[in-house]
């Protein structure tokens, strides 16, 4: 846990989940959030088709990033990422996966 422009944020782990659920798919999966809406914390899951630079990150409804949920190389895989937004205030947030030439947005809402 950290802070970042006043906000509170939680990266908690992220783990690579076996990958026959997806099977061999060549492209960026960004799957909503789970559950939706959401107190204290959700479970985002993405897939990344090949080794590249991963950024998801979470942002308020103004765009201010509230969290940076990942931020590295990560190999070829299916990611879930907990989000602990028990520091934020209830509201419509937002997530955006940056890899490679790949960007998906996803709204979230936390209900508190």
């Amino acid at each position: 846990t950290g802070t970042k422009g006043g906000g509170v944020y939680n990266t908690d782990t992220q783990t690579l989940v076996e990958e026959e659920t997806i099977g061999l798919t060549k492209n960026f999966i960004l799957s909503q959030n789970y559950p939706n809406p959401f107190n204290p914390s959700t479970t985002i899951s993405y897939y990344v088709p090949f080794q590249s630079f991963v950024s998801l990150k979470v942002y308020d409804i103004l765009g201010n990033e509230v969290a940076t949920l990942a931020d590295a190389e990560k190999p070829a895989g299916r990611y879930e990422v907990v989000f602990n937004a028990s520091g934020l205030p209830s509201g419509v947030y937002f997530y955006s996966l940056k890899a490679g030439n790949f960007v998906e947005t996803k709204k979230l809402m936390l209900l508190k």
